[in-house]
């Protein structure tokens, strides 16, 4: 890979405490972020492959060794063997038992009746509930990793609440969104049940029932039904204003009307250079289509 132009390469969008941003990669120059508040003009061109991002660990960015090319389609930015590298130090993946940050415990509210168990570390402060699309959650307790990661696990089973369901539903439940009150209702429900259960562990201290809802910090208001899916393609172009972003994906005002969602899962690993914010968009776009059962991590 040239150290050039090309090679400042999306990595998708990360939240942090000050709203979303599209991240950027570069094999030299390390990364960089682009902010994402609503109304901002976004217009760019894709380069002609997209490539795995290679592994980012502790901070620290180490690029894929032979560039290796991914399908448009594929929602991991990394190929096999880089994916295989960052699940062998990873939390999500179970593979870290030594981490002595504390972590939170928390319901995660996605759709009516799709609510999920997880952890996150303490001082993330939220951000994995954003990256995740959560449109409200509420957490349940805090301690370390081993006795959060048990009290997950006995949540999950008695709870009896799935760790895997459709990714569509998650997008079909933000528009009409479900009022704060259901939310509200079914978390606190869950909440109370989780905490009456025999066999937690000591270790994390409980929270207080307090529901976090992201309706104003995804801007869910500027959604209207009939949104379009782009696909990219080499070559293809990209424009319209910032509507709202939730989780990973990216929502567009397109000039020609069209509401544009851009799955910035599949938008890593593109290189991609700005273009006339008036251009016309040249990527396939395609109505929404039920996806299969996909993990939330």
């Amino acid at each position: 890979m040239r150290a050039g132009g090309d090679d400042w390469r999306c990595a998708g969008v990360r939240w942090r405490p000050t709203g979303p941003e599209l991240a950027w990669l570069h094999p030299v120059h390390g990364g960089r972020a682009s902010a994402l508040p609503a109304g901002r003009p976004l217009a760019f061109a894709s380069g002609d492959a997209r490539r795995c991002l290679g592994v980012r660990r502790g901070g620290r960015h180490t690029p894929c060794p032979v560039g290796a090319a991914l399908t448009a389609t594929a929602v991991s930015s990394q190929c096999a063997e880089c994916a295989r590298l960052d699940r062998a130090h990873s939390v999500a993946a179970d593979t870290i038992a030594d981490d002595p940050r504390p972590y939170d415990v928390y319901l995660a509210w996605f759709a009516p009746g799709l609510i999920k168990v997880g952890i996150t570390a303490a001082e993330r402060e939220g951000a994995r509930l954003r990256e995740q699309a959560a449109l409200s959650y509420a957490l349940l307790g805090r301690g370390p990793l081993m006795a959060a990661r048990r009290a997950e696990a006995v949540l999950g089973a008695a709870l009896a609440v799935p760790d895997r369901f459709p990714y569509a539903a998650k997008r079909a439940a933000r528009h009409p969104l479900p009022t704060r009150e259901l939310r509200t209702a079914e978390l606190a429900e869950l909440h109370g049940r989780a905490l009456g259960l025999a066999g937690l562990p000591e270790s994390p201290a409980v929270r207080a029932f307090a529901p976090v809802h992201h309706d104003e910090e995804f801007h869910l208001d500027r959604l209207r039904p009939g949104h379009g899916l782009v696909e990219l393609s080499p070559g293809c172009a990209i424009s319209g204003r910032v509507a709202a972003v939730a989780g990973p994906d990216l929502y567009l005002d397109a000039a020609d009307g069209r509401l544009l969602l851009v799955d910035t899962r599949q938008l890593a690993g593109w290189a991609l250079r700005a273009s006339d914010p008036g251009a016309a968009v040249t990527a396939t776009v395609r109505p929404p289509e039920p996806a299969g059962p996909e993990a939330l991590f």
